[in-house]
């Protein structure tokens, strides 16, 4: 089965070629991989490959079919865009960028807050960073911006889905 995926807004082809046990061969843009792949708790993930270990955080969005892989250095925005997920964007009346608070998509502690109001950031700049489940995770802005308010400081313990930071 192929499927299109969208991560940070990159489209690339996805297709589960064969899997034996935790053994999966798949096809990346017609790259194959071959990677040994399991599930250590629900939504967490290791994957072996070339005998380097990687372990994986996968948090469901807000739409169906959405994604956030959190990984030990970064996180990625992640669609499923397959046939239902192209049609229902299709129908889609209201098409915002961003939306206009950037939170965590799970509890976690306020580390460092990289910006004050008032700030102008440019896409891809990190705004701050939360550690959750032991890995830290940098949140960045999709696109330039204004640093409306700022709801948490640094050291503040936050819930999953909190707004931590109003841009405009």
């Amino acid at each position: 089965m192929a499927l299109e995926i969208l991560i940070d807004g990159q489209s690339v082809n996805v297709e589960l070629l064969s899997k034996t046990g935790n053994i999966h061969q798949v096809s990346i843009d017609g790259k194959i991989y071959e990677v040994d792949l399991a599930m250590v708790e629900r939504g967490v993930y290791s994957i072996l490959y070339k005998n380097k270990s990687y372990n994986v955080e996968l948090v469901l969005g807000k739409e169906p079919k959405t994604y956030t892989i959190h990984t030990l250095y970064n996180s990625y925005d992640v669609d499923i865009l397959d046939a239902e997920a192209k049609y229902l964007r299709g129908r889609k009346q209201d098409h915002l960028e961003d939306n206009l608070a950037i939170s965590s998509p799970m509890p976690g502690k306020v580390v460092k807050i990289l910006v004050k109001i008032g700030d102008e950031v440019k896409a891809g700049d990190t705004v701050i960073i939360v550690s959750a489940m032991k890995m830290e995770s940098e949140y960045k802005v999709k696109s330039d911006r204004i640093i409306k308010d700022i709801l948490v400081k640094e050291g503040d313990t936050i819930d999953g889905n909190q707004p931590l930071i109003i841009i405009e």
